[in-house]
């Protein structure tokens, strides 16, 4: 038997290099390229998958879009669309608005955050129609509570002072003692709503005709055309909707009351000129709207 002391130790080792090996990578100096490693079928198959939503994620996603949509209608902005001249040439037969309803919140503890205020003289509202509160109607305050009121010769007077009103405009129209010198003594307009001309009856003082407490006097912009606080009453403070901020679309709408425009001849273009494109269907399609009077801001 051997002396297992006399054998040597085994130890981990590593193989010296070929020496062929050794002298090609001593001669040869140029960088060596690695080819890169194949992509892997499967991870090309795995960018190519698309995962779609279950129904039930896609319902709740709906609902929620629905949800943020009936409270935004609810409690911030609401829709609405003029139907009348009453208040050209602010807003035109044919716009669509969108209305602020939080900017006359009650004050509150979070009065700092929110842009809340109350209702001011000039401002145009949307309110409930007192006489029928299922519509809404679109005037601009004029009178605020406790104000007097009266109109002289279609001027407007507040607390003994004329009012500069740059938006008022006075389109051609019948005359009319009642419309034009309002509180007028005679009731001669059949439009006027009976209760309201007794009531106001009561709330003239000295010719002039005193806002009561809550309420509002509103009018039109289009004063010889609009049916107004002259007519059916003030405006109280609970039947007030919001105030229209933006004229987001508008649709290009004949009004009743503008008169008949007539061709323009120039030197270049005699009357009988059947040439160019204005009835054409291009034309038409793209005068189907105003669209100069889109995102256009409501003052």
């Amino acid at each position: 038997m051997s002396d297992p002391s006399s054998n040597p130790p085994i130890e981990s080792t590593v193989a010296p290099p070929d020496s062929s090996a050794t002298d090609s990578s001593a001669t040869d100096s140029s960088p060596t390229t690695l080819d890169p490693p194949p992509v892997a079928p499967r991870r090309a198959a795995a960018d190519k998958h698309i995962i779609y939503p279950s129904p039930l994620e896609t319902v709740r996603s709906l609902l929620s879009i629905i949800v943020i949509a009936l409270f935004a209608l609810t409690f911030i902005l609401q829709p609405f669309r003029i139907p009348s001249e009453s208040m050209e040439r602010t807003l035109l037969v044919g716009d669509f608005l969108l209305v602020n309803k939080m900017i006359y919140g009650p004050p509150g503890k979070w009065t700092w955050l929110l842009p809340y205020r109350r209702v001011q003289a000039g401002d145009i509202d949307v309110f409930h129609f007192p006489i029928d509160p299922a519509d809404h109607v679109v005037k601009r305050v004029i009178g605020l509570p406790g104000d007097r009121i009266h109109l002289h010769d279609g001027v407007v007077y507040r607390n003994g002072q004329p009012v500069t009103e740059p938006y008022a405009v006075y389109e051609s129209a019948y005359s009319d003692s009642f419309r034009d010198q309002f509180p007028a003594v005679t009731y001669t307009d059949p439009g006027v709503d009976t209760h309201w001309w007794q009531e106001m009856r009561h709330d003239e003082i000295n010719g002039d005709l005193v806002v009561p407490a809550g309420e509002y006097f509103v009018l039109g912009d289009n004063r010889n055309h609009s049916r107004d606080s002259r007519y059916w009453g003030f405006v109280p403070r609970a039947a007030i909707v919001g105030r229209p901020f933006i004229v987001y679309f508008s649709l290009r709408q004949p009004s009743t009351t503008d008169l008949p425009e007539r061709p323009r001849v120039t030197a270049t273009q005699p009357p009988d000129d059947k040439l160019g494109h204005r009835n054409s269907a291009l034309n038409r399609l793209a005068n189907f709207a105003r669209w100069d009077r889109m995102l256009r801001i409501v003052r």
